[in-house]
């Protein structure tokens, strides 16, 4: 049985009964105010004409009409608008789900091409565009082409010469136009969403380094290059609105043609009695009604063009194959986790950054791995954590290959410290509890007391509910790091993998907190990668790599 396809046409699909739903409101509005318009004008003609000449006329009939297509535009438009938001803020939703679903397979290798704005624009930026696809784009087409196709078959019922200036009108209006301001424009779209992606993450990074930009007198230069973004999209848009009004120019030549022209026609019709003058002015009014319509078809084609122009920006990440493929299994409860003669080289380096590296890590077991800047003690972590695999060798749990496991299932087994551990915006509470969801507030003191951190917490005013900034700007680098520790302690997985936990802290409290550790960890597995020295009965081996060799070195323990 083949998978569910995972692509944009799938989350679209998902959605398909309301945007069905919406798309036939929005002609039915389309459809309603054409309709009124070319009934009134009917209506108005026919009763100056019963007025003058004295003679019978029904009044009730057209009036009903004119009442009913009233509140059925003003229900329809009123649904249209109501359920098109809904459609978008679903679609929404669901498009950057999909996103991020697609692309957290490909972190951190195949990401790293990206910079982390230029990600954020597009899931921020290319996903508003693609999410209002529907109410902005495809909507507005297929009204107007079918409410085209209504009025033309109307106006030929009617009139077949009518029927066939009018085909010409709208031909003219609603595709000439919307044809010539796309190939005068398609490529401004495309250049358009690179230039706001590129504002963005411009802004962000400034953000993100205001400190560093501060510290080095480099404000100006920063500043000099938002500006210089934000002025070539500035003139990107004013040049996409000037080629759009080439379309408005078409739109309105074929309107000032058309309509003297079809007055033309049909009041030779009336003349020559061919047509009641009544029926003649609805065919004027729906002619009028269906230019104004047409006048849109520049905007939806722009629309479309941009909403295609981020689908392939976003299509152009989501197409990159992870370089691991995840299996089916789901691995045991513990077992002894192996690494057999594994070999590693980078893309593009000279030289291996591991190299036929053996060892063997038992629940219960605690080992240190040591080793110089560069010496691949990272390198082995990202093959633990099946970020990528090794060129040769194998890595097993409990027996069975890495690869075997679901990524879910496998990262569920672990508790993983990265050097870099990111604290969010939110309270203690809330960070702690992305170790474990369920854990109640004495489990959480637990974690607080056994990386020295309670103290600080309790004093707050707010205690568990104190807020904590983003990326804990409101904590030391050392308090930051223990609270990261704290959310690990919490994590119920039967391997836990620390690198450097106990960077920024003082010797002493360093030694406190690795020796809860080792006690906590109880009969976890534990592989701790750290340069410092470790407190006497923290681990039972130590490994060292050396240029990307393992070496036993139970010296420093």
């Amino acid at each position: 049985m083949s998978e569910p396809r995972d692509d944009l046409t799938s989350v679209f699909r998902r959605h398909r009964h309301g945007v069905l739903l919406t798309l036939s409101l929005i002609l039915l509005t389309l459809l309603a105010g054409i309709g009124l318009l070319g009934l009134a004008g009917h209506f108005l003609v026919a009763a100056a004409l019963a007025g003058a000449v004295a003679t019978g006329f029904n009044l009730f009939g057209p009036s009903a009409g004119i009442r009913a297509l009233t509140f059925v535009r003003i229900l329809s438009r009123y649904g249209e608008r109501l359920l098109g938001h809904s459609v978008t803020l679903a679609l929404a939703r669901d498009l950057r789900v999909w996103f991020f679903r697609r692309t957290l397979p490909l972190a951190p290798l195949q990401l790293g091409r990206y910079r982390t704005g230029e990600l954020l624009a597009r899931l921020m930026g290319d996903i508003e565009s693609v999410d209002g696809h529907v109410v902005r784009a495809v909507g507005p087409l297929w009204a107007l082409g079918t409410a085209c196709v209504v009025a033309v078959i109307v106006a030929t019922c009617v009139l077949p010469m009518a029927g066939a200036l009018l085909a010409l009108a709208l031909a003219t209006a609603a595709l000439l136009a919307p044809w010539i301001q796309q190939r005068v424009s398609q490529h401004l779209e495309f250049r358009r969403a690179e230039l706001r992606a590129q504002m963005r993450y411009t802004i962000l990074e400034g953000l993100e380094g205001a400190g560093d930009l501060f510290a080095f007198d480099t404000v100006a230069a920063w500043q000099a290059r938002a500006h210089e973004s934000s002025a070539a999209l500035a003139a990107c848009e004013l040049e996409r609105k000037r080629r759009l009004a080439w379309g408005g120019i078409v739109h309105g030549l074929a309107a000032a043609m058309a309509l003297p022209l079809m007055a033309w026609v049909l009041l030779e019709a009336v003349n020559r009695s061919a047509l009641g003058a009544p029926a003649a002015a609805g065919l004027f009014f729906m002619t009028v009604a269906m230019l104004e319509a047409a006048a849109g078809a520049s905007l939806a084609w722009q629309a479309w063009q941009a909403s295609r122009a981020s689908m392939d920006r976003l299509q152009e990440v989501v197409a990159l194959t992870p370089q691991l493929q995840a299996g089916s299994e789901v691995p045991p409860p513990a077992g002894l986790l192996e690494l057999e003669n594994i070999s590693l080289r980078w893309t593009g380096q000279p030289r291996p950054v591991l190299t036929d590296v053996s060892l063997r890590l038992a629940p219960g077991q605690r080992i240190a791995l040591r080793g110089d800047s560069g010496a691949g003690k990272s390198s082995l972590m990202s093959l633990l954590l099946r970020l990528h695999g090794p060129d040769t060798g194998h890595i097993r749990y409990a027996g069975t290959a890495l690869h075997q496991f679901t990524s879910a299932a496998w990262h569920r087994q672990l508790g993983w410290l990265p050097q870099e551990a990111p604290i969010f915006a939110g309270s203690v509470r809330d960070n702690l509890r992305m170790g474990d969801p369920l854990a109640d507030d004495e489990r959480l003191w637990w974690a607080l007391e056994q990386v020295h951190l309670a103290a600080l917490i309790r004093g707050w005013s707010q205690g568990l509910s104190g807020w904590i900034g983003e990326g804990g700007s409101t904590l030391s680098a050392g308090q930051a790091r223990r609270l990261a520790l704290a959310r690990v302690l919490l994590r119920d997985a039967p391997l836990w993998l620390l690198d450097e936990p106990t960077e920024g802290l003082d010797p002493d409290t360093a030694d406190a907190v690795m020796r809860n550790v080792a006690i906590a960890a109880q009969e976890r597995a534990l592989l701790i990668i750290t340069h410092g020295e470790l407190p006497p009965g923290t681990v039972q081996q130590s490994w060292r790599l050396i240029d990307g060799c393992l070496w036993r070195d139970d010296a420093g323990d």
